[in-house]
């Protein structure tokens, strides 16, 4: 079953080095409670390799899509429904615009995985993350909406699929309402928020200005009750 972006969604990241069998059980059960639309699964380090196992745990407890968030080209699984092949749009680190993905290449086209071609773009969050070491780029400005929405609008005219606004994991602060909006008005292709957000209400706002999937990670690790407000936003 393929992942279509047609209402607003809900996702959550899981990220395999954070978490246990027992604490992923724990963690997909509730998402099912809580009907979330899918899972994304991936991170910037992944010093555990169990990115097969973590989706065969999914997988086992749920029926809904599981879609790869790649931090790099080894993070590729044929156990999963798809993946978000990220150019980081943002940033001008060439192996993450175009460089990464030469190497993915011949192993995606022997898959059969969904490839959703996603401009990534890192929104300032009032906090260095890991993403931003990682991917050694600078994100836009948070207060600077209208650079994030030229760059969105260079990655619809690409021919990118969607458009994903990260704030980062563990941001102090979500991708404000400004900068969505700001997008919203000039693409026309699915937005992606993610990073930061830890409230009912935070995922209200991203919805309201243009958001179409909004991504919960680091606030269901550090409290899976969490979901339960999501429930309440799926009603």
């Amino acid at each position: 079953m393929k992942l279509k972006f047609d209402r607003k969604q809900i996702a959550v990241l899981i990220d395999p080095d954070k978490v246990n069998e027992k604490q992923l059980r724990a963690i997909v059960e509730k998402s099912n409670e809580a009907k979330v639309d899918f899972f994304l699964v991936g991170g910037s380090l992944l010093l555990k390799n169990n990115l097969d196992t973590t989706i065969s745990i999914i997988k086992k407890y749920s029926k809904k899509n599981v879609i790869i968030f790649p931090g790099n080209p080894t993070q590729i699984s044929n156990k999963a429904d798809g993946i978000l092949l990220l150019s980081l749009i943002s940033g001008r680190n060439a192996d993450l615009l175009i460089g990464n993905h030469v190497q993915a290449a011949p192993i995606l086209k022997q898959s059969k995985l969904q490839i959703i071609s996603t401009g990534y773009i890192l929104i300032e969050s009032g906090t260095p993350t890991t993403v931003s070491y990682i991917s050694n780029t600078t994100p836009i400005p948070a207060n600077k909406p209208e650079i994030a929405a030229c760059t969105a609008l260079a990655g619809e005219q690409l021919g990118l699929q969607c458009i994903y606004l990260e704030a980062g994991s563990g941001a102090q602060n979500a991708v404000k309402k400004e900068t969505i909006s700001a997008v919203r008005k000039m693409v026309k292709v699915p937005i992606i928020v993610g990073g930061g957000i830890c409230t009912k209400s935070q995922i209200e706002t991203a919805y309201q200005a243009g958001a179409d999937v909004v991504v919960i990670g680091t606030a269901i690790e550090n409290d899976s009750t969490f979901l339960e407000e999501i429930k309440e936003v799926k009603k």
